[in-house]
């Protein structure tokens, strides 16, 4: 008796809405700024499946990041926090485009990665932000990530590629949007440069996942990569940002160490680390 089969699941397409916004950010970013996209994406893996990892670090970088990714012709299902979803708006928009609600700090949270996993699962690309917010690094450096990506990650076995990116500061404040008039003006007079770069796949070869502590070892390594790939984008800025946002405050409880948890798993083998965020 032949074994039944099942057919595959239909690859997702990107909504004629989310194409649209896409092209509406591009117009947006360049009546603001200047878009200096780098990099690419794999081509066989543009339409996916594909995991984009990027840094947080202004409520402008997802309009920045639609826009480089419209350059870069991918058109990715984004990972949003549920509070977009719940707005009058926005909420509707963001469900029609075909994004994916996490509501932080609630039990419902799990939910996110099945949706996500699925997502890839169906030949999606997924844009993650692994900081889990915008970042409050005192020097603007990526921060210790949460473990949502890397979990995603393992669970599909999809390619990460970090997208790094730079400048977004300089058009919107953290506080916005307060003081967005003043910020919108000064930014079209100014025209501050934006980088986004796609950079090279995330090596996570010999993460086990069946090993306890590998979304961290994950998570670590993918926090290792944007930093490299940050730094090439601000080579003058190393430490201290040119542009200070005196509405963003500053937390360094959650200050990235590069490297700390695969040399202290290689240095120790000890037993399991926290998955936890």
């Amino acid at each position: 008796m032949d074994t039944p089969t099942h057919p595959a699941p239909a690859r997702w397409r990107p909504p004629l809405l989310w194409r649209l916004l896409q092209i509406a950010a591009r117009v947006v970013v360049g009546l603001l700024a200047r878009l200096r996209v780098t990099g690419d994406v794999p081509d066989a893996l543009r339409h996916g499946p594909l995991i984009l990892a990027a840094n947080h670090i202004s409520p402008f970088d997802p309009v920045a990041l639609a826009a480089a990714c419209r350059v870069r012709r991918v058109a990715p299902r984004v990972l949003a926090t549920g509070g977009l979803f719940r707005a009058p708006v926005v909420g509707p928009v963001m469900r029609r485009a075909g994004h994916i609600r996490v509501d932080r700090r609630t039990d419902t949270v799990a939910q996110a990665l099945d949706v996500a996993v699925a997502a890839v699962a169906g030949g999606a690309v997924v844009l993650v932000y692994p900081e889990g917010r915008i970042g409050l690094d005192p020097w603007m450096w990526p921060e210790r990530g949460r473990t949502g990506t890397a979990r995603l990650a393992l669970a599909s076995g999809a390619v990460v590629v970090p997208v790094a990116q730079w400048g977004a500061h300089e058009v919107l404040p953290w506080a916005a949007p307060r003081g967005l008039g003043r910020a919108v003006l000064r930014a079209v007079l100014r025209r501050p440069v934006v980088r986004v770069h796609f950079g090279a796949p995330v090596d996570l070869s010999g993460v086990d996942p069946a090993r306890p502590g590998a979304a961290q070892r994950a998570t670590q390594r993918i926090i290792d990569a944007l930093t490299d790939e940050l730094a090439a984008l601000r080579p003058d800025e190393p430490q201290a940002p040119r542009h200070v946002d005196v509405t963003r405050p500053v937390d360094v409880t959650r200050r990235h160490r590069r490297g700390r948890v695969d040399a202290a798993d290689d240095a120790t083998a000890t037993g399991p680390a926290s998955d936890g965020g």
